[in-house]
């Protein structure tokens, strides 16, 4: 993992040389479309309250839970048993990305979801509030994480979430067994290269061109940004957009061209 000053210098970097967030001098409709009405949708939309009621219990939570770690662990906290509020604090998604995930699914409308690493479901719910006619098929490794937040989805009334627990690699193949295509695709359950590698030509065998796919924490490490220029490369991918710290990848047949957008957001 990059240390706070490496990972900002990082972000400099990246925002002097991103295309400003407006969309001028983009050149590409569909990106312009996307930074137009998903990326600068500034609605409040009914759901982000109750589900930022539930972030805000789970940041004041100081109890205690025993946490098995699955991928490369966390950056933060090194001892098995971790208060609540203090996982919150680490590996939830913010706030700002966790809606822009909602936005998207509202905007693109995938059928079936699947994302690799529930936490305690805050990103999860706002996948499955965004249309709830699709299915969101959710992975967590930790018992008691995924027991949470099995609770948090009761509490917001979440009909349309499966959460499969257990080691991921054991549940991805029960996962691809119960559906043969996945349109929307959220990584975020291992920060190194080659699980992350796996996971993406996994999820490529149960792909469509209308498949998103999304990856956390792209500059998170160095193995995470050698994974994500793979991904780039990859001849299934047509078109990619950089938030620095997520990643989206496309696969329309449209794009004849690879084209790659780093976005400030």
């Amino acid at each position: 993992m990059y240390s706070p000053f490496q990972l900002a210098k990082k972000y400099t970097k990246y925002y002097l040389s991103a295309a400003n967030g407006k969309g001028h001098g983009v050149h590409s409709p569909f990106v312009f479309d996307f930074i137009k009405f998903v990326l600068n949708d500034k609605k409040q939309y009914a759901c982000y309250s109750a589900i930022e009621k539930e972030r805000i219990k789970l940041l004041a939570n100081k109890n205690k839970i025993d946490v098995q770690d699955f991928g490369a662990g966390s950056a933060v906290i090194k001892t098995k048993s971790r208060a609540i509020n203090k996982i919150a604090a680490s590996s939830l998604k913010s706030k700002k990305y966790a809606q822009l995930l909602y936005r998207m699914v509202q905007y693109y409308q995938p059928e079936n979801i699947a994302e690799l690493g529930t936490s305690f479901g805050i990103t999860t719910a706002y996948l499955a509030s965004a249309n709830l006619h699709t299915r969101v098929y959710t992975l967590e490794g930790a018992v008691n994480i995924a027991a949470i937040a099995q609770q948090n989805f009761g509490e917001l009334n979440l009909k349309n979430i499966e959460l499969l627990q257990g080691d991921f690699e054991k549940i991805l193949p029960l996962l691809f067994a119960k559906i043969n295509i996945i349109d929307f695709v959220f990584i975020d359950g291992n920060h190194r290269k080659e699980p992350t590698l796996q996971y993406f030509a996994e999820f490529l065998k149960v792909s469509t061109p209308a498949t998103i796919l999304i990856f956390d924490d792209i500059h998170w490490s160095n193995e995470m940004e050698a994974a994500w220029e793979q991904v780039k490369m990859d001849e299934a991918v047509t078109l990619t957009i950089d938030l620095f710290f997520i990643g989206i990848v496309f696969l329309r047949k449209e794009f004849k061209v690879k084209q790659h957008f780093s976005i400030r957001f």
